[in-house]
C-alpha cells in the first residue's frame, strides 16, 4: 500500500488536468457570449427579458388559464408551461399503468398474452415517436366523424363525444347545480363541459403508448430480478398468484424498477417538445412564435432550457425521494 504522502502527491496531476479543462470551458463560454452580444448589436437587437412584459399580439388555441392577444409574452409562456405540464402528467400516469400491465403480461404464463405484450413493445419501441405522433394526429382529424355526428361514449348520465374536433367530456359546473356538467349537441354543435383538442389527443396518445413500451421492459426486468424462491415461499403459505405478485414480487421489484423508470419519465418530458410538429401549443411552440415576433432568440431559448431543466430536476428529486423509501435498510 502506498503511503498517504504518495497518494496525496499523485492527485496533483488529476487536479491540474481538471483545472485546465474547466478553464478552457470557461473561455469557450465567454467567447460564445461575447460573440452573441456582438452579433446582436450589429443587427440592432436589444438583449434582455424586458420584452416579456409587452403584449403578445397572438392568440393561443388551447389554454386552461385565461389568455388573449393583449396579455403579455410572460403570460403566453405560462400558458405553454401549463399545457406542457398537463400532457406530461397525464401521459406519465397512463404510461405507468400500461407499462405495469404489459410487464406483468410479459412474465405471465399465458402464451397468447405474452406474445401480444411482446409484439406491442417491439412495435411501439421501434417506430420513431415523431412518426407515431403524426399517425395519431392524422387518425384523429381524418378518420373520426365530424362534430355534427360525433361518437357518443355515454357513461351513466355523462356523455363523452369524440370527433375530429377533439374529445368533449364532462367538467365541473361553475353554476354549482350539479358536480359535473355533461356536454350535449345543440343545433348540430357541441356545447357544455370541457374539450380536448385533436392535437392534445394525438400528443397524449403518442407519448403514453410510446413510453409505456419502454416502461414495460423496465417492469419486466424488475419482476425477473426477484428470486424464484420468494415466489415459492409465497406459494408454500397458501398465497394466491395475485397476492404473491402484489405482496411479494412487486415490493421487491420496485427497488430495481424505480431508477430506470425515472429515466423514462424524463425522456417523456423531453419528448413532449415534439408537440410543435402537430401544432399543440406547448412551451416550445409558444417560444417559437415569440422568437419569430420579437427576435429575442437567445432569451427564448434560455427560457425553455431553464424550464425544462427545472421540470426534469424536480421529477428526478421526487423519484429519488420515492426510491429511498423503498430501498433496503441496513
Amino acid at each position: 500500500m502506498k503511503p498517504p504522502e504518495t497518494l496525496h502527491k499523485s492527485s496533483y496531476p488529476a487536479r491540474i488536468y481538471q483545472a485546465i479543462v474547466l478553464t478552457v470551458l470557461a473561455l469557450c463560454v465567454v467567447a460564445l457570449v461575447l460573440n452573441t452580444l456582438t452579433n446582436m448589436h450589429q443587427r440592432g437587437i436589444q438583449g434582455g427579458f424586458g420584452f416579456l412584459a409587452d403584449p403578445a399580439g397572438f392568440d393561443i388555441s388551447e389554454s386552461w388559464i385565461g389568455f388573449d392577444s393583449n396579455d403579455s409574452y410572460a403570460a403566453a409562456f405560462a400558458v405553454g408551461l401549463m399545457n406542457t405540464l398537463r400532457v406530461c402528467v397525464l401521459s406519465i400516469f397512463t404510461c405507468t399503468i400500461f407499462g405495469v400491465l404489459l410487464g406483468l403480461g410479459r412474465v405471465g404464463e399465458n402464451p397468447l398474452i405474452k406474445f401480444t405484450c411482446q409484439l406491442y413493445t417491439e412495435v411501439f419501441r421501434n417506430i420513431p415517436l415523431l412518426i407515431q405522433l403524426l399517425i395519431w394526429y392524422v387518425i384523429v382529424v381524418e378518420c373520426l366523424p365530424s362534430a355534427q355526428t360525433p361518437l357518443d361514449m355515454s357513461l351513466w348520465d355523462y356523455h363523452f363525444f369524440l370527433s375530429k374536433e377533439g374529445l368533449a367530456l364532462p367538467w365541473f359546473n361553475q353554476g354549482g347545480v350539479r358536480l359535473l356538467e355533461s356536454p350535449s349537441i345543440v343545433d348540430g354543435n357541441l356545447s357544455g363541459g370541457a374539450s380536448l383538442s385533436p392535437e392534445f389527443i394525438a400528443l397524449f396518445t403518442g407519448l403514453s403508448l410510446y413510453t409505456s413500451a419502454f416502461a414495460a421492459e423496465v417492469v419486466r426486468a424488475g419482476l425477473l430480478s426477484v428470486d424464484k424462491g420468494q415466489i415459492e415461499a409465497g406459494q408454500s403459505i397458501g398465497l394466491t398468484r395475485f397476492q404473491i405478485t402484489r405482496l411479494v414480487v412487486l415490493p421487491q421489484a420496485l427497488r430495481v424498477i424505480i431508477p430506470p423508470m425515472a429515466n423514462q419519465y424524463l425522456n417523456l418530458i423531453k419528448n413532449s417538445s415534439l408537440a410543435v410538429a402537430i401544432g399543440y401549443p406547448d412551451l416550445v411552440n409558444i417560444s417559437n412564435t415569440t422568437l419569430n415576433q420579437t427576435g429575442h432568440a437567445v432569451e427564448c431559448v434560455l427560457i425553455i432550457m431553464v424550464i425544462y431543466l427545472s421540470i426534469s430536476l424536480i421529477t428526478s428529486w421526487l423519484m429519488n425521494a420515492y426510491n429511498k423509501r423503498v430501498m433496503l435498510r441496513g
